[in-house]
């Protein structure tokens, strides 16, 4: 009997971890367009997975569809935390096909362009709303930060309990201000960081297993 009692611990407590696993949390990126955020999903990506999530590009709205990255393992100091990464597309209060018309764009490409970013706004909107666990907001740090967008963004994340962390990046850039930044949302964690260059990762990878382990 006792063998049997053993045997049946032993089952209940392999069923009882089994089903405890928690799915990876989604954690999403997000902010203004331009900002770095699929070149800082793209590092994250790249440094623990090997792969990339999306194309990266000097014109707005490159990202118009929301991209998915899942089972991204991040180790530190011993332990690991499992995320899955959906990079977002930029979020404006509004996208004018004109803007696309001074990259070279013919009239047409540049009005599909960006009805599509339209639509990928509506999208980031309705991931926020339902389906991420987190947020990680991108901001350039060597632009403005006082913006409609930016507050807007913010409140909903607030609104939804939300953890958020917010990335100052671009810090390679000669006008980058960090403390700008911070002193705009001092409520939230400020984290600076060059995701094209790779500077502060190691902060970045520890502040992301902190909130969101």
């Amino acid at each position: 009997m006792g063998l049997l009692t053993e045997l049946r611990d032993s089952i209940s407590r392999a069923a009882s971890s089994l089903f405890s696993e928690q799915d990876p949390k989604r954690i999403g990126i997000y902010g203004p367009p331009n900002a770095g955020k699929t070149t800082l999903a793209n590092r994250i990506a790249r440094d623990w997975t090997g792969d990339a999530v999306g194309p990266e590009s000097a014109v707005p709205h490159e990202t118009r569809r929301a991209r998915r990255k899942e089972n991204v393992e991040i180790e530190r100091d011993g332990k690991s935390v499992q995320i899955d990464i959906v990079d977002t597309p930029g979020v404006t209060t509004k996208v004018d096909y004109t803007e696309f018309l001074d990259h070279d764009m013919e009239k047409d490409d540049a009005v599909r362009r960006s009805r599509e970013a339209t639509e990928g706004v509506a999208e980031a909107m309705h991931w926020l709303r339902e389906d991420v666990d987190g947020v990680i907001y991108v901001l350039d740090s060597a632009e403005d930060p006082f913006t409609q967008v930016n507050t807007m963004l913010i409140g909903i994340i607030e609104s939804q309990d939300l953890p958020v962390l917010i990335f100052a990046n671009k810090i390679d850039l000669e006008d980058s201000s960090v403390k700008r930044i911070s002193n705009a949302f001092p409520q939230h964690e400020t984290v600076p960081l060059s995701a094209l260059e790779g500077d502060n990762m190691d902060e970045v990878y520890d502040k992301i297993a902190e909130y969101f382990g």
